[in-house]
């Protein structure tokens, strides 16, 4: 899925792997086999599981949540409350677990037995106090988890809601069964916002079990039958648990392996009112009238809450799909529409093709609404994009860009995209920013409308989430992750091929600049010990730990690390070995690719890819490569990059790193780039005497960071002043980024952050100059949230004196070329920001034009987010774009205007916004972290919202669940300007307060780390600041 935030993703926490990829992993005790040990088990536990991962015993509790709201006008207020680690592990709510005590028989013993039947019953009684105070253990194939000192041994199964025993103790399911096809049936209400619903299972038995368990959620079965094979159906009974979105039927024999059956449910349920499941939507048509749709949202584990089923990705199936609904209404699934029946009743059944694919669960969706659509026929696939039908003029540019990427992804993988139509859906509410489902993927309005006129960056933006998308109909649907853990094998390869395609077929959109400000992202969330490698062994269990993994690790290091191995490995391997990894079909882990791209090696004793990779994805964080020399021998020595306020470094991380480099004699094309493999922790590299300097990391293609020392550094500064194009842009960029984070890391002095950015006011390229721009802005607020005036006084001088003159000399006008957009709108919001006279009056000036021209005088697309931010410090002016967002149909704009409104410092706005956001009338819900990040960089704002979120976060994980992206962006924007130890403790102790309602969520680590860090940068470099700036 595509992340809809500009907000950057938050990373997901986790405690430092000290060199596992170098570590075997124990050997697992089979104790089925051992059975003077351990009594059998059952095939059927044996669960799905991932080739490194152990099979732990976990639990989920419930928990009641309670709605508050409070008055938030008052300052924001400080509370001290202790922190309480994070635990790795989950444990249920309440202890459901029953065990039969023995059956107990005596007889009158004689005295010399009495005697030895006091020393055994003391001795059985000693033994049985010892085992009672020793952690419980639940035994499988894996042997016993690691034990949990808090409470006593377990015993095998939980109550289900009725009291029976429930017969399953994982949240995997097992793997006795596997699903063939699914005939589901639907019938919708709009008006109760209800549905009805039968799911026939037609499924195999792969073991020889007494139980089938799958997964339902919010569902309430009516009736439940089972077929085997062709013997006649019964009736049978359903066991729920519901901490664990469980349902199971019990048999009182063996189900036989290879038998086929068929497990058919009635059921009923209300339609969602957050974003997840089977939910409902509504909006306003042209004439004010309020329109109600309904559309699925299944992404990761959430088809449960719409039909009962397999909700893992492993279990792929056929489907058959009948939804049941009032004329009016058009329904839309993943599948060409076969026929619609008329019912007595009068309402129409429209029944679907069966897919011609087998696919996961989180890929099923349906949509009953009143759309319109534009279609185009595209290599035999009906490519159609949908909307309300309002707004039908904004599909054309979607539909041009689907139709492209759709031919290039089709010969580039050599496999033809599957299925006969395509449908792209704008939804008006809906959370992420789009969703792959196989032949209907569903978009945010915002990520897919924009009409023809519209800014070449609005262009962009539908463009990166369209090519998003349709990659996944490859890398994702048609091969899938086996488990969440890999889920990087879905989103990066997306992530990675959205970019990649649009270099190629859109050059004009001009990516290179996005993939490049991606990766310096990615690293930032990389470079903290509460990141968590690509490929995570363990610890994805839980649906929070599976949400949790949709963060930028997953998405943009992984899309980094493709982008580096690609550049590395021979001209043609990279995509030879894709379409071998792309055949494979099914359900794959992350070694599966190293071997498919291992097998098609073109060069003989080339690398392992496999070796190599393994150091990226199966450890975290990211090289710093540490450049010193001796006239021709440079040495080369690497370390983990890690930002920790206590200073600790792990020197037994080790990467295999493709080292390009280049230097003063060759060092802007690409023919200058020669390549060192560094394995080591040291390694020499012979270069000419008569060379002055080297630039590792060619383009910024590797993911790691390099330090020149002192002497390297100021070479390398002297040969920009002196010629500005010595180097490529991408590589100047890729300076500034690393000095600056070598300073958070304490290696540089700010002075030398200074002295290199010295070299910029010579600088016109927008890489560089945006990234010197994202830096010191970071620096700046900051500065301003610690009150430091005099500092932020001075920085805004520093920024105006280096920066200024390019500021002054933007154009306001239309311009076409994206790079320069680009530029012009970072230097313009920068500008006005620090409330540069020339940019608040050009900005003024065009906002009058548009008010006076009733707004059809149209702003600059890439100026509209500045223009209104500026008109938004009046009253009046906040008033009138007010009204301006109530009455814009342009997604794009009413977006800037909803920025714009939300970056106001009146407190009495900022309190009236944020709980408009959190009911969802005015403004809708799914936009609530925008303007919680918006906020967060002013001043007042970050206060209020800081408040806001402690008073209603039991509301807020109601609208977005806990550890899903939404929750981690509020998380960061919230918290990570604070720099003061009065705000980590008062962090630590709300956080540690909530238990089970957020405390243990990986972002809350990674928010307390970002804190101690810039604590520890301020008390470093405050006295260098007052004295250089």
């Amino acid at each position: 899925m595509e992340d809809p935030f500009d907000s950057e993703r938050a990373s997901l926490p986790r405690n430092m792997i000290e060199n596992s990829m170098f570590e075997e992993e124990p050997d697992v005790v089979d104790l089925a086999k051992d059975s003077t040990a351990f009594p059998a088990l059952e095939p059927d536990e044996v669960v799905y599981e991932p080739h490194c991962s152990r099979l732990l015993v976990r639990g989920l509790g419930e928990n009641d949540l309670d709605d508050e709201e409070d008055d938030y006008e008052s300052s924001a207020r400080l509370l001290g409350m202790s922190f309480m680690n994070r635990s790795s592990t989950h444990s249920p709510s309440s202890s459901p677990y029953n065990r039969q005590a023995p059956p107990r028989s005596c007889s009158r013993p004689s005295a010399r037995m009495l005697v030895v039947g006091v020393f055994i019953l003391v001795l059985v009684a000693s033994m049985a106090m010892v085992l009672y105070f020793l952690p419980g253990c639940t035994f499988t194939k894996a042997g016993c988890g690691k034990a949990n000192s808090s409470t006593p041994m377990e015993p095998a199964y939980p109550n289900s809601a009725n009291g029976d025993l429930f017969p399953w103790n994982e949240l995997r399911l097992p793997a006795s069964v596997r699903p063939v096809n699914y005939d589901l049936s639907l019938t919708l209400n709009l008006t109760s916002m209800t549905f009805t619903g039968r799911t026939v299972i037609n499924m195999t038995i792969q073991h020889n079990t007494k139980r089938i368990v799958l997964h339902s959620s919010e569902l309430i079965i009516t009736k439940a039958t089972f077929q085997v094979g062709e013997d006649k159906s019964v009736e049978v009974k359903v066991l729920e648990y519901k901490p664990w979105q469980q349902i199971a039927v019990s048999f009182p024999e063996d189900l036989k392996a290879g038998q086929v059956c068929v497990l058919t449910l009635d059921y009923t349920a209300n339609l969602s009112h957050t974003y997840d499941g089977f939910y409902n939507s509504s909006y306003n048509d042209k004439t004010g009238a309020k329109r109600v749709l309904a559309a699925t949202q299944f992404e990761p584990q959430a088809a449960r809450k719409a039909f009962p089923c397999f909700d893992e990705p492993a279990f792929k199936a056929t489907f058959l799909v009948r939804i049941t609904r009032e004329p009016g209404y058009i329904t839309l699934s993943n599948m060409p529409q076969a026929k619609t029946t008329t019912l007595p009743s009068g309402l129409l059944e429209d029944e679907f093709e069966q897919t011609s694919v087998n696919m996961s669960t989180y890929l099923v969706a349906f949509i009953v609404a009143n759309f319109t659509s534009v279609t185009r026929n595209v290599s035999n696939t009906l490519v159609s994009v949908y909307s309300v039908p309002e707004k039908k003029e904004h599909t054309h540019y979607a539909l041009d860009t689907a139709s492209k990427l759709l031919q290039f992804y089709n010969t580039f993988f050599e496999i033809d995209y599957p299925l006969r139509k395509l449908d792209l859906v704008a939804i008006p509410d809906f959370l992420a920013g789009a969703m792959e489902n196989w032949g209907l993927i569903t978009f945010r309005e915002t990520s897919l409308l924009v009409g023809n006129q519209s800014s070449p960056l609005d262009k962009q933006l539908i463009a990166n989430v369209v090519a998003h998308e349709l990659a996944h109909q490859w890398f994702g649907n048609l091969v899938t992750m086996r488990w969440w853990n890999d889920l990087w094998l879905n989103e990066g390869f997306a992530t990675y091929w959205q970019y990649t395609s649009l270099m190629t077929e859109f050059p004009q959109l001009e990516l290179g600049n996005s993939f490049l400000g991606v990766r310096f992202k990615a690293m930032a969330k990389d470079s903290v010990n509460s990141s968590h490698p690509v490929s995570e062994s363990s610890q994805v269990t839980t649906p929070e730990q599976v949400s949790e993994m949709f963060d930028s690790v997953t998405y943009e290091k992984g899309a980094s690390l493709l982008l580096m191995l690609n550049s590395t490995l021979p001209d043609g391997q990279f995509r030879k070995g894709l379409i071998n990894y792309l055949n494979k079909g099914s359900n794959t882990v992350t070694e599966d690719l190293w071997n498919s791209l291992t097998q098609a090696q073109v060069l003989p004793q080339q690398e392992s890819v496999s070796d190599m990779m393994r150091t990226w994805t199966l450890q975290k964080g990211f090289p710093l490569v540490t450049v010193s020399r001796k006239a021709g021998q440079v040495t080369l020595t690497q370390e983990h990059f890690l930002l920790s306020a206590d200073n600790a470094t792990y020197t037994s991380s080790l990467w295999h790193i493709p080292v390009t480099y280049v230097n003063d004699s060759c060092s802007s094309a690409p023919s200058c780039r020669q390549i060192f493999h560094l394995r080591n922790k040291t390694a020499t590299l012979k270069v000419s005497d008569s060379v002055k300097w080297l630039k590792l990391n060619y383009m910024n293609t590797g993911f790691y960071i390099v330090h020149y020392g002192d002497e390297g550094w100021a070479t390398l500064i002297d040969a920009l002043k002196t010629d500005v194009n010595t180097l490529t842009p991408h590589d100047r960029a890729s300076l500034i980024h690393n000095i600056f984070a070598l300073s958070r890391l304490g290696r540089v002095s700010f002075r030398q952050v200074l002295s290199l950015l010295d070299y910029a006011t010579n600088e016109t390229e927008t890489a560089p100059l945006t990234e010197a721009l994202s830096q010191l802005s970071s620096v700046y607020r900051l500065l301003n949230k610690r009150q430091e005036l005099r500092l932020v006084a001075r920085m805004k001088a520093y920024v105006c004196s280096h920066f200024g003159q390019l500021m002054d000399s933007q154009d306001w006008g239309e311009e076409e070329s994206v790079s320069r957009l680009e530029l012009r709108s970072a230097l313009l919001e920068m500008a006005c920001s620090l409330g540069r006279q020339n940019c608040t009056d050009q900005a003024m000036a065009l906002y009058d034009q548009w008010t006076n021209s009733n707004q059809t005088k149209q702003i600059p697309g890439d100026l509209q987010r500045v223009v209104f931010s500026v008109a938004a410090k009046s009253d009046l002016g906040w008033r009138s774009l007010m009204e301006a967002y109530s009455s814009s149909t342009y997604d794009s704009e009413k977006r800037k205007i909803l920025q714009a409104l939300a970056s106001t410092q009146d407190p009495q706005i900022i309190v009236w916004i944020l709980s408009a956001g959190l009911e969802g009338g005015i403004i809708q819900t799914q936009e609530l972290p925008l303007v919680i990040s918006t906020m967060s960089d002013g001043f007042a704002g970050h206060l209020f919202v800081w408040d806001f979120v402690k008073e209603n976060w039991d509301r807020i994980i109601e609208k977005f669940p806990v550890g899903s992206y939404p929750i981690q962006s509020i998380i960061k924007s919230t918290t990570s300007q604070f720099s003061t130890q009065t705000h980590l403790e008062e962090v630590q102790g709300f956080f540690s307060s909530l238990k089970e309602r957020g405390s243990q969520m990986r972002s809350v680590q990674e928010a307390l780390e970002t804190i101690e860090l810039n604590q520890l940068w301020m008390d470093r470099n405050l006295p260098t600041l007052r004295h250089w700036l």
